[in-house]
């Protein structure tokens, strides 16, 4: 079992903003041994279990697929078997994407570093429209971010329009 910070705690450490929560991924694992290993089963329709000292959410590396209509007809795959780059790559924006390892390696598979470093907020797939919340987190994260200069990038503008 292997477990990675992912997500907003990644990318507000590069931008040097306060960490609010943590958001961790575990590769490797199986609903039952994270039970065994004593985390708590979070009230979720998702494999996301609480870590048994701090509280903080531990995913089981997933994916998803769309399957229905609105923002919950997903299918939902997990296991040991799926990779953090699969992981990475079923979220929302580049800058979402990023991981650090137990070990402190960095990861970014989607290229967001670059994407932070150029205040570039852009869609990893064109599944990015498949979930009307995802377009209502851009621009919460525009009106986060726009005040350092972040800008939707232009073809994930002009896929939102579609």
């Amino acid at each position: 079992m292997k477990t990675y910070l992912v997500g907003g705690a990644v990318r507000d450490q590069l931008l040097d903003l306060p960490i609010t929560e943590r958001d961790w991924v575990v590769v490797g694992s199986s609903p039952e041994e994270m039970l065994a290993a004593g985390y708590r089963r979070a009230d979720s329709e998702f494999p996301v279990f609480l870590h048994p000292e701090t509280g903080e959410e531990y995913a089981l590396a997933r994916t998803e697929v769309k399957s229905g209509s609105g923002y919950k007809g997903f299918q939902v795959e997990y296991g040991p078997h799926i990779t953090l780059e699969q992981d990475l790559l079923r979220r929302d924006l580049t800058i979402n994407a990023m991981a650090i390892s137990e070990s402190g390696d960095f990861i970014d598979v989607c290229g967001g570093r670059d994407d932070l470093d150029n205040g570039k907020l852009r869609h990893i797939t064109n599944a990015f429209t498949e979930d009307p919340v995802r377009l209502l987190r851009i621009a919460r994260f525009a009106a986060k971010l726009g005040c350092w200069g972040f800008r939707v990038a232009h073809e994930t503008n002009a896929l939102m329009k579609t």
